[in-house]
């Protein structure tokens, strides 16, 4: 009798902890081991889907050149190349040795000039440690040439910094001015202050100055936000942004010049007179959105907590949204639109919040155009 309710005591205990960790993975970036993907046991959409390169530690941000190749961060200070033929050259274009790769921060965004054509222009926004240990973030100019990176120039440096809330997106907008993410670095009141740099979404000319028209006289563009990653324009030239909340109430956001977008003192629902609210949040759930880019009139964000593609339609009243591939691929971090219609994301499962997969990670193709 003893033997019997053993035995029955360590079945409950491996099914609790089966559920458990059934749990886990699914709140807290778990997948089903998926390597790549194969055609004969995926659903109809996941037959859209192409692994593009994978191998790669950790890719933060993705850009296009004119020959359609393609510019990878890798968070712990690597820029990685496709080639216009998809294969990801072993040889890093160039490898960032005052990166200072720690909890969230690392080499994060990359941007190509407008004029790259003429100029070669590529932007980089990494965490670096100043002379007394302080945490920051820089933005970095480069010419792309023979396949590396040369000519440094430090166009914006100082930005606060810390192990989390880093922001790091780049983006080159319809006005041809450079836009700039930056989180609060752990310190919330920031975000309210004009003469900050942190906790804002900054507009730069290609050499670093404020753009011409800002609203503040400086280089902040909009304030009051707490971790924006993601920026994407519409067909409108209409700036939109996805930024991270506090534990919850992720925000889509409509960016205009000079507008408060409420962090610290406001989230979600919540109302102050001048501060502006989100046009979706997520409420109790957490999307923990990356990237953002539009294609065909339709706003795509990926989400790192989410797991997932998010679609939404801005358009409708009041937008819809919907879930694509939730947890499929674990931790979805950059989204852009490719030249050919199509759209580039990034896993983020070796960040240490995932579990990885065999391949981890990977720049995936995925084509919505399809029926």
């Amino acid at each position: 009798m003893g033997n019997k309710n053993l035995t029955q005591i360590i079945i409950l205990i491996l099914l609790v902890a089966g559920l458990v960790l059934l749990s886990f993975r699914r709140n807290y970036g778990g997948t089903d081991n998926l390597d790549v993907p194969d055609n004969s046991r995926l659903s109809e959409d996941l037959r859209q889907i192409v692994v593009v390169a994978d191998g790669l530690e950790i890719p933060w941000a993705l850009a296009f050149l004119p020959d359609e190749s393609v510019l990878v961060t890798e968070r712990p200070g690597r820029v990685r190349l496709i080639d216009r033929d998809g294969n990801l050259r072993e040889q890093p274009v160039a490898v960032i040795d005052e990166v200072l790769h720690e909890g969230e921060g690392g080499l994060l965004g990359v941007a190509v000039h407008p004029d790259f054509d003429r100029n070669r222009y590529v932007y980089l926004y990494y965490t670096y440690s100043s002379e007394g240990s302080s945490t920051l973030n820089k933005v970095v100019r480069y010419r792309f040439e023979n396949n590396a990176l040369t000519d440094t120039r430090t166009i914006l440096e100082g930005i606060p910094g810390a192990i989390n809330h880093n922001g790091g997106r780049l983006r080159f907008g319809p006005d041809r001015f450079l836009y700039v993410t930056t989180g609060d670095a752990g310190e919330p009141s920031s975000a309210q202050d004009q003469s900050s740099l942190a906790g804002k979404i900054l507009r730069l000319t290609g050499e670093g100055a404020p753009a011409p028209g800002n609203p503040f006289n400086n280089e902040v563009y909009s304030l009051g936000h707490r971790n924006p990653q993601g920026l994407a324009w519409d067909s409108e030239d209409k700036l939109w942004s996805v930024e991270h909340g506090p534990t919850a109430q992720d925000e889509l956001n409509s960016i205009r010049p000079g507008r408060n977008y409420g962090w610290p003192v406001i989230t979600g629902e919540g109302s102050r007179e001048g501060m502006e609210n989100p046009v979706l949040h997520s409420g109790d759930n957490t999307w923990a959105p990356g990237g953002a880019a539009f294609l065909n009139g339709t706003l795509y964000f990926t989400g790192l907590r989410g797991n997932a593609l998010y679609k939404v339609d801005v358009a409708a009243s009041p937008p819809a949204m919907e879930e694509l591939f939730s947890g499929r691929f674990g931790r979805l971090r950059e989204v852009v639109a490719g030249p050919d219609d199509m759209l580039y994301l990034t896993t983020s499962n070796r960040d240490g919040r995932g579990f990885t997969q065999s391949g981890d990670d990977k720049i995936i193709r995925y084509n919505p155009n399809l029926p």
